[in-house]
């Protein structure tokens, strides 16, 4: 599966760095606390993260085949998880809950946290658009480093939290509401042109 000699620490950076700033797990604490709350007080970071990290490694090796078969492309793909991040992005903003809480961290680990907001219609997008300049063998060590992080911000979530206080997370949360609405819009208005033809 893998050529071992192909393993280029550059490769790797790059791609490292690549992923980190389009999953922007800094950015997206504000919402996984708001979810946390929403689930309990507790999110399965385990679970999260490894559902997460299988999204990531199937879409690498067969993200292409698996929307080919489904008879969907990428631009549809996008488009879908652009309105999702983009209700995400106004419960910030406007403090209106679009999505209830069942107070359930089995489901809600899965969706909406490790999709769309870990593994959305961006990152997986973005893995295989990789897969053009660097070795998948690089790619995949990649998103091995970024699951570390993302485990690690999700555990750490309380304790990040305590230290922002109230305040400070509403301030961040509609802070990082109006980027996510942003990076919504964007990712739409990039892939709606082309959408449905």
């Amino acid at each position: 599966m893998f050529n071992l000699g192909k393993i280029i620490g550059q490769e790797i950076l790059t791609v490292t760095f690549t992923l980190f700033a389009v999953i922007d797990m800094l950015g997206s604490i504000p919402v996984l606390i708001s979810l946390r709350e929403k689930m309990g007080g507790h999110i399965k970071s385990t679970q999260a993260t490894i559902a997460s990290g299988a999204l990531m490694i199937l879409f690498l090796f067969l993200g292409e085949q698996f929307l080919n078969l489904l008879g969907l492309d990428n631009k549809s793909f996008a488009v879908a998880g652009s309105i999702v991040i983009f209700v995400i992005a106004l419960e910030m903003i406007l403090g209106i809950e679009f999505f209830k809480g069942d107070n359930n961290p089995q489901s809600g680990s899965v969706v909406p946290i490790a999709f769309p907001l870990i593994a959305g219609s961006g990152t997986l997008t973005t893995i295989m658009s990789l897969k053009a300049d660097y070795e998948d063998i690089n790619i995949f060590f990649g998103i091995l480093i970024n699951l570390v992080i993302i485990y690690v911000v999700l555990k750490s979530l309380k304790w990040i939290g305590n230290i922002l206080g109230p305040a400070g997370l509403i301030v961040l949360r509609k802070f990082f509401g109006v980027i996510l609405l942003a990076i919504a819009v964007k990712i739409f208005g990039t892939n709606i042109q082309n959408f449905g033809k």
